[in-house]
């Protein structure tokens, strides 16, 4: 077998204990979206929308990992890793939103943890993976606080179902979460908004902070609650001052929305000069900074590209009108580095100025996991790109540990291919080929590299 050093350079900077995991997420994966009381998502909800993903697909059918999870975790066993990153879904746990709890839900992931922990594969479980129960959409969603003080419920009744989990992710990548889904409309609810995307994101905050509370009032012993943010740098597409601001622009919408409140208890000074006419931000209650600031006990970071960013004309002239994504920006294609098989552009060293640049603006920084990296194409059993780019930015992230980064954990997005949101299922990030009409499973050359990346290393299990 061909050692770690060889397959990955830097891998020696992997300390011992070094996390290798990979990740999936409820919707993409479970199907069943109607079994065992399930209620509606804002995906399910979106999905049926003409044109709203492509194909016209939804996640009705995904993986059947909700029936066929037993396999899937005999392909986490056989790929040795020491760690599994799932999310729980608010439907299957409370259709409504909230009040009846549905326990068929419940033992579901209690059946799934307990086969995790069987084989040794510790469960990192995040809470929230975008899919809203649709009756809390329909009272507002994350554009009102009762939606936060809903999901800290939710947090906590789950918490105290599942035992033997010993990280706890609140939120997974809050800006696609509010901006995608409610300023960009992409991904669910597909709105356009201003303010009230704005609100999303202030609210999600919020709710991370109500659920970090709720989870140490009764934390077991040895439990860590962090949350995971999509970090993408925003580069200025070329010298100019006006290129310049135009990426800083994106880094706030993108990024720093997020980092400084969670991380420094503040938000962004030019947050108002961005976003204009439409940030009042009176939505905002005294407390909720410190609420949204407490300690995290670790931080997950997942990064896929940077954003090469041009300025441009607002696509609103009326500056009360524009959505929260409409921010004077263009994103641009760079000469030089490669793309994925779906055209995202291939920049290792993004992941390790992502790293090293939180360690240098945030004295305090939690230690933190690369909770999702991958590549995406469309199909290919002898996937050499994914290869190559999982050992490219291995190196970006063992770089960034020898130059003092506190990083924990490196987990491949995906284990399976599945439903990949708004572009169905043409998009494939597994490990593992899905055939959907049959739901064979079929370890890909990816799978088998990983698995040797994982046994030549010091690193192990949680």
């Amino acid at each position: 077998m061909t050692t770690t050093e060889e397959r990955v350079p830097g891998a020696g900077a992997f300390p011992a204990g070094f996390v290798w995991g990979v990740a999936t997420s409820a919707y993409q994966i479970e199907g069943a979206v109607d079994a065992d009381g399930r209620g509606p998502s804002i995906w399910d909800v979106f999905s049926r929308v003409p044109g709203a993903v492509a194909a016209g697909e939804s996640g009705d059918p995904a993986c059947d990992h909700y029936r066929r999870w037993p396999e899937d975790v005999e392909l986490l066993a056989g790929l040795g890793v020491g760690a599994y990153r799932l999310s729980v879904a608010w439907p299957r746990v409370f259709p409504d939103g909230g009040g009846r709890v549905e326990r068929r839900g419940l033992d579901f992931y209690r059946r799934l943890i307990d086969g995790l922990r069987e084989r040794d594969i510790t469960p990192f479980v995040t809470l929230y993976h975008w899919d809203l129960p649709q009756a809390l959409e329909d009272r507002g969603g994350w554009r009102v606080r009762d939606t936060a003080e809903r999901f800290a419920d939710y947090a906590a009744t789950v918490h105290e179902a599942l035992d033997g989990v010993p990280y706890w992710t609140t939120l997974n990548e809050p800006y696609c979460s509010s901006i995608t889904g409610y300023a960009e409309g992409r991904h669910a609810p597909g709105a356009r908004e201003g303010h009230g995307a704005l609100a999303s994101a202030h609210h999600l905050l919020v709710g991370h902070g109500l659920a970090c509370a709720r989870l140490r009032e009764n934390a077991r012993r040895g439990e860590q609650v962090g949350v995971t943010l999509n970090m993408s740098p925003g580069v200025p597409a070329s010298p100019s001052a006006e290129d310049a601001a135009a990426a800083r622009r994106m880094d706030l919408m993108v990024n720093r929305q997020f980092t400084e409140p969670l991380l420094g208890g503040a938000y962004p000074a030019d947050m108002a000069e961005v976003y204009g006419e439409i940030s009042d931000f009176s939505f905002r209650r005294d407390g909720d900074l410190k609420l949204i600031s407490a300690p995290l006990d670790f931080l997950g970071v997942n990064y896929y590209y940077p954003i090469h960013a041009a300025a441009a004309s607002y696509v609103q002239p009326d500056p009360a009108l524009r959505s929260a994504y409409d921010i004077g920006v263009r994103t641009v294609m760079p000469d030089g580095p490669g793309t994925s098989g779906l055209g995202w552009r291939i920049e290792p060293r993004g992941l390790r100025d992502t790293l090293t640049g939180l360690a240098a603006r945030f004295s305090g920084l939690p230690p933190v996991f690369v909770t999702e990296n991958g590549y995406g194409d469309y199909g290919d059993l002898d996937d050499t790109g994914r290869i190559a780019y999982l050992r490219e930015h291995l190196a970006a992230t063992g770089a960034a540990i020898a130059e003092g980064v506190e990083v924990r954990g490196y987990f491949c997005w995906s284990l399976l291919d599945n439903f990949e949101w708004a572009r169905g299922y043409a998009a494939r990030f597994g490990l593992v080929h899905v055939d959907y009409a049959t739901q064979a499973r079929t370890p890909k050359a990816s799978y088998h590299w990983y698995r040797d990346v994982i046994a030549g290393s010091s690193g192990g299990s949680a």
